[in-house]
């Protein structure tokens, strides 16, 4: 009797483990990634993956992360948003421009769901957007640059002119422009984010102009090798890719996901979640510059620490005026600070960029 009372505890002490356990699987929170290429080492893609493993290791047994690769944009992308709401995921993160659209439809559709969107500028009752600040360190790495280069021209490899570029490049420039003020940058656009043949070919172009220092914003390693193959200084973007360019890169942008998607991710557990913007900066800890490649000089590495303690404490901001545009138009006055509103809707070059732009 006693053993058979002992086997019916045992029995149903385990049955209401079994049941706490299943609850408490249930409680975690589910956030799904949707990425436009693979998780290669290096890039994009790479370093939001980066992010979420840290997201991941921060709220051990709280969140339970699920990542879709290689999504392209229009009606794939759709069907995969739409999929990981339906599969329960209560947070989704699409990490591209391309997607904004399609999450926003999916944001409808499932309204007990919370949608981040990267550089986008739509959002609804249940749709946050966010971004980084990349046009502070890219200022430092044209401090860089600028000191750096020889033929007073830099070149910048683009993908597509969005204002979160033009902010790349402008801030680049003007980071060189204080280092030497006759620097000019010319710009060629690639029209991909990924197109390692014409990130290249656009990378050996400029190049062949006589130019020593290119700098990019896609995302392959093609300008790196192009750099070192030629003798010449590369600027990396969003990796430190030291690994393919050890002669030839100067530094790189470097975005730090982790923070931002732990602090994400905790505000829709506990419920503070909101939909306004996120625009983090490098006082955040979200950016910085990789280290500075061994053929950077002390002073010019001094100096660039200097400016990057600035920009952290809101002493220096990299679009103080005055600026004039390419065409000449007084764009931000002495004394001045450029709005964010302005800023993020950013649809002209700095004066000193060769480049033509959409009308």
């Amino acid at each position: 009797m006693i053993n058979q009372l002992t086997r019916v505890i045992a029995i149903t002490v385990v049955a209401v483990m079994a049941l706490m356990q299943g609850a408490l699987a249930a409680e975690k929170l589910k956030i799904g990634f949707v990425y436009f290429s693979p998780v290669f080492e290096y890039g994009w893609t790479a370093e939001h993956d980066k992010g979420r493993k840290v997201m991941e290791a921060n709220l051990a047994g709280k969140v339970e992360a699920k990542i879709v690769e290689n999504v392209a944009y229009g009606p794939d992308s759709l069907q995969v948003i739409r999929q990981l709401a339906a599969d329960g995921n209560k947070l989704i993160f699409t990490t591209s421009f391309g997607y904004m659209d399609q999450t926003l439809e999916v944001a409808g559709l499932f309204p007990d769901g919370k949608f981040m969107h990267l550089d986008g500028y739509k959002s609804s009752e249940n749709m946050g957007t966010y971004s980084l600040r990349y046009y502070e360190p890219s200022y430092l790495a044209g401090m860089v640059a600028g000191a750096m280069s020889k033929s007073d021209t830099l070149g910048y490899v683009s993908s597509f002119p969005l204002p979160a570029v033009l902010q790349i490049i402008n801030g680049f420039t003007l980071g060189a422009q204080a280092m030497n003020p006759n620097i000019k940058v010319k710009v060629i656009e690639v029209n991909s984010w990924y197109d390692p043949g014409r990130e290249r070919e656009a990378t050996e172009a400029l190049y062949a102009q006589g130019i020593d220092v290119v700098a990019h914003v896609t995302d392959s390693t093609a300008p790196t090798l192009a750099a070192e193959k030629a003798g010449k200084f590369v600027v990396g973007f969003h990796s430190d890719r030291t690994t393919f360019g050890p002669k030839s890169q100067l530094t790189a942008i470097v975005p730090i996901w982790g923070a931002f998607y732990t602090k994400v991710a905790k505000s829709v557990l506990d419920g503070s979640w909101t939909n306004a913007p996120h625009w983090d900066a490098m006082s955040e800890g979200v950016l910085a510059t990789a280290p500075l490649g061994s053929m950077v000089s002390a002073d010019v590495s001094a100096e660039v620490m200097a400016r990057a303690n600035d920009i952290k404490s809101g002493k220096f901001h990299p679009f103080s005026g005055p600026i004039m545009d390419q065409k000449g138009v007084l764009r931000v006055k002495a004394g001045d600070v450029i709005p964010d509103a302005d800023l993020y809707g950013m649809n002209w070059y700095v004066k000193g960029v060769e480049g033509n732009l959409p009308n």
